[in-house]
Order: C-alpha cells, then sequence, then structure tokens
C-alpha cells in the first residue's frame, strides 16, 4: 500500500494534505496498491466522505491519548509503528514544515533517506522522482530507494484531483505506544488570531511590501489596500529584518510560502528565496521603480513607479468603485 500522513491543525485538514494525495493516489494506481492514510490525534469520520473522493481506501487513526495537539515525534512515532505493522511501499506527507519535521523524524527510525519537495515519480524498485532543488531555482531527476520509500510533495505545485469513482472509506484506530522522548517537544498554548482576519496562508489577496516601503508606517497604505480587496499583508525579509513587520508576516523560503489568486508586491527586488515564497501565485503584480528588479522581470504585470504615488491612487480608484 501507500500511506500518506493527513496533516490537522486541532481538527482541520491542511489543504495542501490534497495535493498529497492527489500524488499519492496516482502512485498507487500506478503501482496497483491501496491508498491509506494516517491520523494522529483526531477523529477519522468528519474526513471519511472526503477523503473517498481522493481515492483512499483505509485511515488508520492513531489515537494516542497523551497528543491533544501537534508534536512531530509523537507523530513520527505512530507512522513508524504503523509503518512495521502495515508494510506500506512508501509514504508521503505535505511538503509544509509541519510535514518536513514529521518525515525527518521517520526517516531518522527507519534509517532510510527522504526525498523532499517531491513534484512527481515513477514507482519501480527504486523509484525516479522529480523535486524541487535550491529554493525553487531548479528540478532534479533522482533516484529514490528505501524500504519504505519517504517523500514530501512540493507545496503548491500539485493541482488537487478528485478521483472518477468514490471508494468506500474504512476506518482502523489503533494506539500507538509513546515515550516521554516523544512528548519532549509539542504545542504547549495558543495564541489566536484576530478574529475575521485572513491568514496569510489562506488569503486569496496578499499585498507584500519589501526595502521600498521604506519604514512601519509605509505599510499603511499595503494595509489599506489588503483590507479593500479582503485579503492580508505580507513583506519580505529585509522588511521583517528591519522591524516594520513581524517575521509571522514573511513570505519567502522560510517564511510563509502563499498562493493567493494575486500577490502584489511593492518595492520588491525578488530575491531567490522570496519569490519561492510567492512563485505558486496565480497573478503577480509587482510595483517597482526599477524596471530590471527579478520580480518585475517574473511577474504577470508591472507598474514602473514609486508605490507611494501607485497605491493611494490605486485605493482611492477602489474606492470609488466600491460605491457604485
Amino acid at each position: 500500500m501507500i500511506l500518506g500522513l493527513l496533516e490537522h491543525n486541532q481538527g482541520t485538514l491542511n489543504p495542501q494534505s490534497f495535493e498529497m494525495l492527489t500524488l499519492a493516489r496516482r502512485l498507487a494506481e500506478a503501482s496497483e496498491v491501496p491508498l491509506c492514510v494516517v491520523l494522529v490525534g483526531a477523529s477519522a469520520e468528519p474526513f471519511a466522505s472526503e477523503l473517498a473522493k481522493y481515492g483512499v481506501q483505509t485511515i488508520h487513526q492513531a489515537q494516542p491519548e497523551a497528543v491533544t495537539d501537534f508534536a512531530p515525534a509523537a507523530w513520527a512515532a505512530a507512522i513508524v509503528e504503523l509503518a512495521e505493522t502495515e508494510q506500506p511501499s512508501a509514504i508521503l506527507a505535505a511538503g509544509t514544515d509541519r510535514g518536513n519535521e514529521v518525515m525527518a523524524h521517520v526517516a531518522a527510525r527507519l534509517n532510510q533517506p527522504l526525498a523532499a519537495n517531491v513534484t512527481a515519480v515513477t514507482p519501480g524498485d527504486d523509484y525516479q522522482v522529480t523535486r524541487v532543488r535550491w529554493g525553487g531555482s531548479l528540478l532534479e531527476d533522482a533516484w529514490l530507494k528505501g524500504e519504505p520509500k519517504l517523500m514530501t510533495v512540493a507545496p503548491h505545485v500539485i493541482t488537487v484531483e478528485e478521483t472518477a469513482v468514490a471508494n468506500q472509506v474504512t476506518i482502523q484506530p489503533f494506539t500507538p505506544t509513546l515515550t516521554e522522548d516523544d512528548l519532549r517537544v509539542c504545542v504547549a498554548n495558543r495564541v489566536q488570531p484576530e478574529e475575521d482576519k485572513v491568514t496569510l496562508a489562506e488569503a486569496r489577496v496578499v499585498v507584500s511590501g519589501g526595502r521600498g516601503v521604506g519604514s512601519a508606517e509605509g505599510f499603511e497604505a499595503l494595509e489599506a489596500l489588503a483590507e479593500l480587496l479582503g485579503g492580508a499583508v505580507g513583506g519580505s525579509r529585509v522588511a521583517t529584518n528591519l522591524g516594520w513587520r513581524p517575521h509571522s508576516d514573511q513570505v519567502g523560503q522560510t517564511g510563509t510560502r502563499v498562493a493567493p489568486d494575486l500577490y502584489i508586491a511593492c518595492g520588491i527586488s525578488g530575491a531567490i528565496q522570496h519569490w519561492v515564497g510567492c512563485k505558486g501565485s496565480k497573478q503577480i503584480l509587482a510595483i517597482n521603480t526599477d524596471p530590471e528588479a527579478p520580480m518585475v522581470s517574473k511577474a504577470d504585470y508591472a507598474v514602473i513607479a514609486d508605490l507611494h504615488e501607485v497605491l493611494p491612487a490605486l485605493i482611492e480608484e477602489i474606492k470609488q468603485l466600491k460605491t457604485l
């Protein structure tokens, strides 16, 4: 069988799990084996009908009493214990921060290699995989060995596809054996975001600012534009390092990777690390005074002008359109 890790946040599935399931189903069909998933620390019943649409046949529901929130080593321990009994040919997870962390634990415990950020896979005695390397600047074809094969799926690359015929999903609970070490790192507390505030990762419109914004006060115009568009505000690494935005707003390789319908890059040069974080956007608009900036050359649309002149005019025009 092919086994996928369902990543969830207090019982809400991460949308990138469906990207993983799409690739995992293709692999299962090519290998002529069933597709199963493992869910740790949440009830499987609410997801059964939805997962049936993606070809899942069995949900292995791990129910460790001590795990009430995300605990990477505990999640990995549950996966390893299941792998030892079910003997999957491959284990996949979404290539998120959590997915990569859990799968790194799994690889260490099983003493097997891990292929991260995979975009395509062809099964065989050894898997031929294509994966994103060097911060998204190139694709690498490689051979993946190991029993089982371990992979994470590159985020915002695989188009989510449902299967033509939904399966009947069965749920198989099990209680993994955990040690105190498995629970040393876990989410102990949460700070809830403001009500009705769109999160950066889920926003359909993201307005981001870089060095060209000039100051923390300069982000007020970006906040106003994002509010009008029902979006969220992000920033480059420079903007967060200078203290203009909190690090939670950073878009990039070491920040949040976004895939909105529209990404508006204001005063951002477009270093490769930032491009990795926003290249999944459906449309990118760059506002920059430098026509040679990498972000301008990669964007779908560009305005070569001072953002401090463009944004007020854009905000005023949108306000007038909203009153019509």
